[in-house]
């Protein structure tokens, strides 16, 4: 998690060098990805740099350690599986107390004011599903401008498989599309 922070900072302290506006930095992730950027965005909020313009979130894990209705209705047989995710915990996690840490399981945090807008995807038969959705959720709860799309019908990882999938596309084109709107392209 320091990695993913550290790399938003050195693009803050760079932007120049890799042609990059510093007053529009955006980040993003899917699965673990959308975990690290969540947990850079908290990082940076309590730090007070860099100011980021936005998060895109696709299917985050956001509450590890937490079971949800949507890890009993599709851990198994759906691509991801709880079995598989439990696997990545044990390799992440060291202890059990970890899993209270906010930098860790986002959802855990006590303070989503002031984090940037969000773009949160999630998918209908996804075990991750109900975590982005209540991570969504908390951040609307606290002030924070969400927007929130469940791709009906579509499994974890269905944005990386836009090859096969017209609704990869389209979550592709959403993504997309926020982004532009935020940095007015």
């Amino acid at each position: 998690m320091e990695d993913a922070y550290a790399a938003v900072e050195w693009v803050a302290q760079n932007g120049e060098e890799v042609n990059v506006n510093t007053e529009q930095i955006a980040v993003g992730g899917d699965s673990a990805g959308g975990n690290l950027a969540t947990v850079a965005a908290l990082i940076a909020k309590e730090k007070g740099t860099p100011a980021l313009a936005y998060q895109l979130l696709i299917y985050p894990s956001t509450g590890a350690g937490m079971a949800t209705e949507s890890q009993r209705e599709n851990g198994k047989g759906y691509f991801l599986t709880t079995d598989m995710m439990t696997w990545f915990a044990d390799k992440y996690f060291n202890s059990f107390d970890e899993l209270q840490n906010p930098y860790a399981v986002p959802l855990k945090a006590e303070d989503l004011s002031g984090l940037p807008p969000a773009l949160v995807i999630t998918a209908e038969f996804d075990p991750l599903r109900d975590e982005g959705k209540m991570y969504a959720e908390e951040l609307k709860k606290a002030g924070v401008d969400v927007t929130y799309t469940c791709y009906d019908g579509m499994i974890h990882g269905f944005v990386s498989m836009d090859a096969f999938i017209s609704k990869g596309k389209d979550a592709i084109a959403q993504a997309a599309n926020a982004l532009r709107d935020v940095f007015q392209y």
